[in-house]
């Protein structure tokens, strides 16, 4: 069954809130290129809709009641946005489950090198990617350094109007034609994705080990690079000798990474060391943008899954008064199995979930376990777009299509539906009627041919819980690749999906 181009039944006035939304979804994407930098900004957006922190309202006699809005969060990397409904929780709640987490590379611990004169950061891979598409493009730098102090340095680099990018090296074709013979998967190797960030040396006027004549030291040093490096090495080993120290002598031999280090350290306070204890993303510089000439696409980076975060969280914001409890819940980890604390493996969300109950009056295990598997979710995650370029690893009758609106997935997995969740037909069929009732464009899909390859989102970890769920998101363009294209009526769409799920009854 072929579902029609969701364009053709906008109004003027949707097209005008097409608009709004899809322009504050590519100015969310620009900034919020991490998931810690994700988070803040659904802080500050719950919190301008009313919501308050679930942590400030420990006091041992706070209490909770319909209409009230509370958020948490975890580690900075995880919110959770809970809006209390008319129906009691245990009755169920209406949930929303996204990751903010996208393909990137992460910088090692001990990442700082030199290597002929150049500096670079190595790094390794977070999430699928193809390597070579990373090559040969402006590259931005996000994260934190957290100190032994316990203060936390943030780094924001490659996005600002005067701020340098960083970029990866690619052979020239003139010379390339050994690598040209390599698959895909071995053309640029992993370990060859380091940063190249600096070709500048440390210069080092040599401080005076004992008084002499000023015309003689100066004859002395003339035209050299730390001139008396006997008088660098003595201080840098010196009690009492500072980072600087340690830098002017290790220019003697490594001054282009004695430069970058020179550099990290009065721009922010960091020391090589530091790198130890900091979570630091390279992501695509640049801003997201309007794509087409008709401006009808969006082209930026991290849109799986923050195409899908972004609606889900503004529809949690934009519902009031819902009847059942609304739930919206962003994390981590997901493009790497969900794991570790932040990811949709932890206990976060059931732990929240524990304590708002028990600040509204609904106590015990048994009513969290009857709330669990009495809830419905939606496993907010990007399918893939048919891509005319590559015909042959879709299915056409099943698969998602851009411009036709919200994707809901069956089932995804791999080898048929292994490590898939698989939703009910009876829930399936109410979710239909939600989205008719509500005017919604929706389509099904599967993601490419059986045994073509496959996926999985965090469907199948709430669904432990016995609860309904089903995958359903925004269908992309070129799906993990540095930059990725959506439609702007699917995003709309989905906004509006995602809306007439949470005021479902």
């Amino acid at each position: 069954m072929e579902r029609d181009i969701a364009w053709k039944s906008l109004t003027d006035e949707q097209n005008n809130e097409l608009k709004t939304v899809t322009d504050q979804y590519r100015t969310f994407i620009s900034e919020c290129k991490t998931e810690r930098l994700c988070t803040r900004r659904a802080v500050e957006m719950a919190e301008a809709a009313g919501y308050k922190e679930l942590t400030a309202l420990r006091n041992g006699t706070a209490t909770l009641k319909t209409g009230d809005k509370v958020y948490a969060t975890n580690a900075g990397k995880a919110i959770m946005l809970v809006q209390l409904g008319e129906d009691s929780l245990e009755s169920g709640m209406n949930i929303l489950g996204a990751h903010i987490d996208s393909p990137r590379l992460d910088i090692k611990q001990n990442p700082v090198y030199e290597s002929h004169d150049f500096a670079f950061l190595d790094t390794h891979y977070y999430g699928g990617i193809k390597a070579y598409q990373w090559v040969t493009m402006p590259l931005a730098l996000y994260g934190v350094v957290a100190l032994k102090d316990g203060s936390v340095v943030d780094i924001a680099l490659g996005d600002g109007a005067d701020d340098p990018v960083l970029v990866i090296t690619d052979l020239l074709p003139h010379l390339g034609a050994e690598q040209m013979k390599k698959t895909g998967d071995s053309l640029i190797e992993g370990e060859a994705l380091d940063i190249l960030v600096g070709s500048k040396p440390l210069i080092v006027e040599a401080d005076k080990a004992e008084e002499t004549d000023k015309a003689e030291e100066a004859e002395k040093t003339a035209g050299t690079v730390g001139a008396d490096a006997d008088a660098l090495e003595k201080k840098a080993k010196a009690d009492g000798a500072t980072y600087v120290d340690k830098l002017n002598a290790m220019s003697l031999k490594e001054a282009v990474k004695a430069r970058l280090l020179s550099i990290l350290h009065e721009t922010y306070g960091i020391e090589e060391e530091d790198f130890l204890s900091a979570e630091l993303e390279v992501v695509p510089a640049g801003a997201a943008r309007d794509c087409g000439l008709d401006r009808s696409m969006v082209v930026g980076y991290g849109q799986d899954d923050r195409v899908c975060a972004f609606t889900s969280l503004l529809a949690q914001l934009d519902v009031e008064a819902p009847k059942r409890t609304s739930v919206t819940i962003l994390v981590d980890k997901e493009e790497i199995g969900s794991v570790g604390a932040t990811g949709m493996t932890s206990v976060f969300f059931e732990n929240t979930i524990a304590e708002i109950m028990d600040m509204a009056g609904e106590t015990g295990n048994l009513a969290l376990r009857h709330a669990l598997a009495n809830s419905c979710m939606l496993s907010s995650d990007v399918s893939a777009a048919f891509d005319p370029a590559y015909p042959s690893v879709f299915e056409t009758k099943n698969t998602a299509f851009a411009g036709r609106g919200l994707v809901f997935n069956k089932f995804t997995g791999a080898r048929g539906k292994s490590g898939s969740n698989d939703a009910n037909a009876e829930y399936i069929a109410k979710l239909r009627r939600i989205m008719d009732d509500a005017g919604v464009k929706y389509q099904t899909a599967e993601l490419g041919r059986v045994n073509a390859g496959g996926g999985g989102t965090i469907a199948y970890i709430p669904a432990k819980y016995g609860m309904d769920v089903i995958d359903s998101g925004v269908a992309v363009l070129s799906m993990h690749s540095p930059w990725e294209v959506t439609s702007k009526v699917d995003i709309y769409e989905a906004y509006l999906g995602y809306k007439a799920f949470l005021r479902a009854e």
